[in-house]
């Protein structure tokens, strides 16, 4: 049996993940471990195991000095570009560390706020591994003004996306219902019997022997709206180990290139491109455009050429 099974069954109270995290934090030993001790480490009968069981962080949002890129700023409202990696909110997974910690050391008048004390200001959230523009109001008035619009979708998002395949149409429209999926509950699925209405806008920019290089306009917002349509479509977005954007291809003199361009990628190519809506105070039409960053830019470069215009 593998380490990290054997602990989740015989300590009830930690799953899988949460076994990983005590054996890559060293709170597990393990007699004559045979090698270095991992999750997929095999235990046998005679074994004996030790572990020392830790508490589960809480989530703080507590101000932390991070590094933070706002794009734009104002008395009410700010445009700040997510990287890829950081969560947005604390949550129990990532007690600290997040965009909120980072926007609550930058900008304290966050700490005003009130209300969601683990999401002060956050009007809407992208994955851990997307990158792009994320809006945060500055005060209560401004963040109810601005949820209603994306609840009327009377905001203007669209999203870069690499995904596998050729897709056969240049435009195409995905409409679906949106729910948790039946057998895997990280997941979402269009293909259930009840659930809320989900719609992307899809564009093909480019193609490669591998690969579509796509713009996708939310007409929608739910989680893991444009990684469930694509990948529900066959076509996953390229590094999404969760919808299977991860697959084995067939090399030849004009795959191989893109096959080892797609290994280096080590997150999904998904990118919050860009940003558009009514300024709830001023009333100015705000437009904000954030460029592929460096890792997408490699990977578009080296698939669809230089020349590629996004």
């Amino acid at each position: 049996m593998r380490l990290d099974a054997f602990l989740s069954k015989a300590v009830p109270s930690l799953s899988r993940a949460r076994a990983s995290w005590h054996l890559r934090g060293g709170h597990v030993s393990l007699s004559d471990p045979g090698g270095k001790l991992k999750p997929s480490h095999r235990v046998r009968a005679g074994f004996s195991v030790s572990i020392t069981v830790q508490a589960r962080p809480e989530p703080s949002s507590a101000p932390e000095d991070l590094p933070l890129d706002i794009r734009f700023e104002d008395d009410d409202l700010l445009i700040v570009h997510k990287p890829a990696g950081m969560v947005v909110h604390p949550a129990p997974g990532h007690p600290s560390g997040t965009l909120i910690n980072a926007l609550l050391h930058h900008v304290p008048i966050l700490q005003q706020m009130g209300g969601d004390e683990i999401r002060p200001g956050l009007v809407h959230r992208i994955d851990k591994d997307t990158s792009g523009l994320l809006v945060v109001s500055k005060n209560a008035e401004v963040m109810v003004a601005l949820q209603k619009r994306f609840a009327t979708h009377d905001i203007e998002r669209s999203y870069l996306a690499v995904c596998l395949g050729r897709l056969r149409e240049d435009r195409l429209t995905i409409e679906t219902l949106h729910g948790r999926h039946p057998r895997d509950r990280k997941r979402y699925s269009g293909r259930v019997e009840q659930g809320r209405r989900a719609v992307t806008h899809v564009e093909v920019i480019a193609r490669s022997a591998l690969c579509s290089l796509v713009r996708c306009t939310l007409e929608t917002g739910r989680t893991h709206q444009i990684r469930m349509h694509l990948a529900e479509r066959g076509h996953p977005i390229a590094g999404d180990k969760l919808y299977g954007g991860v697959r084995n291809h067939s090399k030849t003199p004009l795959t191989r290139p893109e096959i080892a361009a797609l290994r280096r990628l080590n997150r999904q190519a998904l990118h919050a491109a860009a940003l558009g809506f009514v300024h709830p105070v001023s009333g100015e039409t705000m437009s904000f455009d954030d460029p592929l960053p460096g890792d997408l830019r490699q990977l578009v470069e080296r698939l669809f050429g230089s020349d590629v215009t996004i």
